[in-house]
């Protein structure tokens, strides 16, 4: 059975950054986790499209910091607001060009009304998502031309300090709670996206900078690409009180895909099965109620399991939950229902 679904982020758009790539996400490929032709094969229908400016110089692989007691991975260098403004213009670009290109069979979204119709007709409805928010200036002018160019979902960090607050670091095991909270700038960037009407993804944030979002924002939270903290201990993760609250905003949380954010090892492993995924459905679902949870892949941001491989293996995900004692009224919710109420109650 096909089941239309709506995918919390991936960093697909990256690959256009790519010089040496000839990637074309209107055509079929066998590179990569995501194009438009694997996501209609696979009833995606819809996700957030993230726009995340790279470290002009790369840092080391977790692999280098892994010892017998896990790791502990020192955070990136903090970018300069200019470099992050040329590479999120540039990419914003592909993506309005990518629209244009794609005979309306991409749609930039910018209203739950939107990304409803997507579902309902032949078309892939991307939601532009800015992870880091190194881009906007600390007048804010910047985030009312984004916002204007449709900018609806966004990380006030990635994994690196900036003007708005400091990112988790990945280190494992370990808390979240890793630094300082949100700065004065951040704490007014997430009045400015309530008032806009711009999604706040908590994925990337500390765990002070969760709780002063949580105080803050008057939108339910969100964290669109997780998992359960008590199953895989690594920073990145929701600790249980965490999920309660996104419960308690009526958020919700999009589960991950991502290898090293699965197992309670930590580790890296390809040949995950699917419970290794359906283990942190299962938890975050009995912790805070199916209403509180979705899929939130990381496709082309990070490593996934072999059994998954790219967008073609999610419905196989989906028929192991239905094995597992899930009910067709839950997988909707998991797949669209839930990202849909939550796009509407931010008033996107």
């Amino acid at each position: 059975m096909k089941y239309k679904m709506i995918d919390g982020h991936n960093d697909t758009l990256l690959n256009y950054m790519d010089e040496t790539s000839d990637f074309d996400f209107l055509k079929e490929s066998d590179k990569g986790h995501l194009d438009l032709i694997r996501a209609k094969k696979s009833g995606f229908s819809g996700g957030f499209f993230a726009i995340f400016t790279p470290n002009p110089v790369s840092p080391p692989p977790i692999s280098k910091f892994i010892t017998e007691k896990g790791y502990h991975m020192p955070l990136p260098d903090p970018i300069n607001s200019s470099y992050a403004q040329l590479h999120t213009n540039k990419v914003l670009a592909n993506m309005l060009k990518l629209e244009k290109d794609s005979q309306q069979q991409f749609i930039i979204v910018r209203s739950e009304k939107e990304m409803r119709n997507c579902l309902n007709k032949d078309a892939v409805g991307g939601i532009i998502h800015m992870e880091g928010a190194e881009a906007i200036d600390l007048d804010f002018n910047s985030l009312y031309v984004y916002h204007q160019a449709g900018l609806r979902s966004l990380g006030p960090v990635w994994s690196r300090a900036n003007d708005f607050g400091e990112g988790v670091p990945y280190h494992f095991p370990a808390s979240p709670d890793t630094g300082p909270g949100l700065t004065e700038k951040g704490k007014q960037l997430i009045r400015l996206c309530n008032e806009l009407g711009v999604m706040i993804d908590l994925s990337h944030m500390n765990e002070k900078g969760f709780w002063d979002t949580a105080r803050l924002s008057t939108h339910p939270l969100v964290s669109t690409h997780s998992n359960a903290h008590k199953l895989c201990p690594i920073t990145r993760n929701l600790t249980d009180k965490q999920l309660d609250a996104i419960k308690e905003s009526n958020g919700v949380v999009g589960v991950t895909f991502c290898a090293n954010m699965l197992r309670v090892d930590g580790r890296m492993d390809l040949s995950a099965p699917l419970e290794a995924i359906t283990e942190h459905i299962h938890y975050i679902a009995d912790r805070i109620g199916v209403d509180h949870i979705a899929l939130g892949s990381d496709f082309d941001g990070c490593t996934i399991p072999d059994v998954i491989k790219d967008v073609t293996g999610v419905p196989k995900l989906l028929e192991q939950l239905l094995r597992e004692g899930w009910t067709e009224a839950d997988i909707a919710k998991l797949t669209h229902l839930n990202w849909l109420r939550v796009l509407k109650e931010t008033g996107i």
